[in-house]
């Protein structure tokens, strides 16, 4: 049987691309931003990583997490309606705001982001279907760590959280994936993918001349709840296990 991935246009996403994200766990969406758009926003990026002091560095990239609250430029890409609008088109449930976070591959000196779920790092409880927003704020081909998912992989809830530097984690979970189509997605500047919360996905190295700047919004459904589980988000929040996650520190944005 051939594997079909539909991909969609920002401005008209139709039921077919809702299908193909909600059967294989992810979609490339076109043209969420403008060329200047993306430019606007790769410079404002890079400037909030520079100066952070919240900020990961590690051999894989350059993190920093919940910029919104701290960047009035950022803050406008995270909760970029259109960008929140395509999110609850494809997922067609109610959603809040979970985290932004700027990714950054140096050039020439990273290593790849091996094959992982997102949602078994979170602290989450009944959410089901949270949706990452993956924005390319640069032309973001193989070379310069685009990424990579495996279809369907998101059905699988059960899985303990995986090592995103060890290539055999994933696997040695759960050996089936490994013998998975795997889809690499391409993207140009203000291109961005969606994605299931446990979709399996990987990014290459960057082995260009420029840094690969990336942006994510994360969104949740509205009825996630805290498990009680450490995290850099919510650590600061003393909630009580099975509180919602909700209030300013997670608005409401689609639905």
């Amino acid at each position: 049987m051939t594997l079909t991935i539909h991909e969609a246009d920002a401005h008209d996403i139709h039921d077919d691309a809702v299908k193909s994200y909600r059967d294989h766990g992810f979609i490339a969406v076109r043209n969420i931003l403008s060329k200047e758009e993306a430019d606007h926003f790769r410079q404002a990026a890079l400037e909030v990583a520079d100066k952070s002091k919240a900020r990961t560095d590690s051999e894989i990239f350059k993190q920093v997490v919940n910029v919104w609250r701290d960047d009035e430029a950022m803050k406008a890409l995270t909760l970029h309606n259109a960008i929140a609008k395509a999110a609850h088109r494809l997922a067609g449930i109610p959603l809040r705001l979970w985290h932004d976070q700027i990714l950054i591959k140096r050039p020439k000196d990273s290593r790849p982001t091996e094959f992982h779920q997102d949602q078994p790092y979170w602290p989450h409880a009944d959410g089901p279907d949270p949706i990452s927003a993956w924005i390319a704020l640069c032309d973001v081909p193989p070379e310069r760590g685009c990424m990579s998912f495996i279809p369907g992989s998101h059905r699988r809830r059960d899985l303990q959280g995986q090592n995103l530097r060890d290539s055999r984690s994933l696997f040695t979970i759960c050996p089936d994936l490994e013998w998975s189509p795997r889809v690499t997605l391409p993207l140009k500047a203000g291109d961005c993918t969606f994605h299931h919360g446990r979709c399996a996905h990987s990014a290459t190295s960057n082995i260009t001349q420029d840094p690969r700047v990336a942006h994510v919004v994360i969104y949740m459904p509205t009825t996630t709840t805290y498990s009680g589980k450490g995290h850099v988000v919510t650590d600061p929040l003393n909630l009580t296990p099975g509180s919602k996650l909700e209030g300013e520190m997670f608005p409401l944005v689609a639905g």
